[in-house]
């Protein structure tokens, strides 16, 4: 009497269970590819020709904004470009707002409603004599202040992230945990999340160097060159839709 041999892959419990598993890794890929896919793209408009806050180049306004107008000094493997540049002088206070449109930010692209640009805001505070006195940049959702010694402002931009640094800033001074320890440690941890981000839109696949090269800034930008509107208002959201598009960050107006 011949034996009925039972085959394990029919009916045993491991295959089961690894086929329950194979079933929830497709599922979670789909599912994962489907946000990526659906991750938001930047639909910058194109320049407005005639904008009505406008101030004209001749105007004594427009020439100051040119005059302070920052240098940024970026780090030499930025991928990202600087794609716009708003100048807002306060119609009241000695203060003039730079805010600028960057294409994209190295982390979060693919998350589904994320804003697909990454704005970023600088302000340079002058005295009578129209000499630039203080700066203020937006860091990572604080405001970072110091006195300037009436010379041409200078800013570091962090690399990915966009977030603007006076030039030669003491590192010890940044407030914790954002320090630039922690973003280059981030480049390393958050790797996937680079990874997942260049399949929606082009950007680099990691940052490939060291924490020495993450604190180059090397790379000169004369924001005086790329002003694309000078306005003076208290609240340039208007400008703002119209030269960045509808989806921007919408980050502080004034220190």
């Amino acid at each position: 009497m011949r034996r009925m041999v039972r085959w394990p892959f029919l009916d045993d419990y491991p295959l089961r269970r690894n086929a329950t598993e194979i079933h929830e890794r497709i599922c979670l890929g789909l599912a994962l590819g489907f946000l990526v896919a659906c991750g938001p793209h930047a639909h910058i408009p194109l320049r407005p020709a005639n904008l009505p806050d406008a101030l004209a180049p001749t105007d004594s306004g427009a020439l100051l904004a040119r005059r302070l107008a920052p240098v940024l000094y970026l780090q030499p493997d930025e991928t990202f470009p600087l794609e716009r540049v708003v100048a807002v002088l306060h119609p009241v206070r000695r203060i003039i707002a730079y805010h600028l449109l960057w294409r994209d930010d190295v982390h979060g692209s693919w998350i589904p409603f994320t804003v697909p640009t990454d704005e970023e805001v600088l302000w340079v505070g002058y005295d009578t004599t129209y000499a630039p006195t203080d700066v203020w940049t937006y860091w990572h959702g604080r405001i970072l202040h110091t006195p300037w010694p009436k010379s041409q402002v200078s800013i570091d931009v962090q690399w990915g992230k966009h977030g603007s640094l006076p030039r030669n800033v003491r590192q010890s001074d940044l407030p914790r945990p954002q320090t630039l320890n922690f973003f280059y440690a981030m480049t390393i941890f958050g790797e996937p999340d680079i990874l997942l981000g260049d399949i929606t839109r082009k950007g680099p696949l990691c940052f490939c160097h060291g924490y020495g090269r993450y604190r180059e800034f090397t790379r000169p930008i004369i924001l005086a060159n790329r002003l694309d509107a000078i306005v003076r208002t208290e609240d340039p959201k208007p400008t703002l839709l119209e030269v960045f598009g509808s989806k921007y960050s919408n980050k502080h107006r004034w220190p």
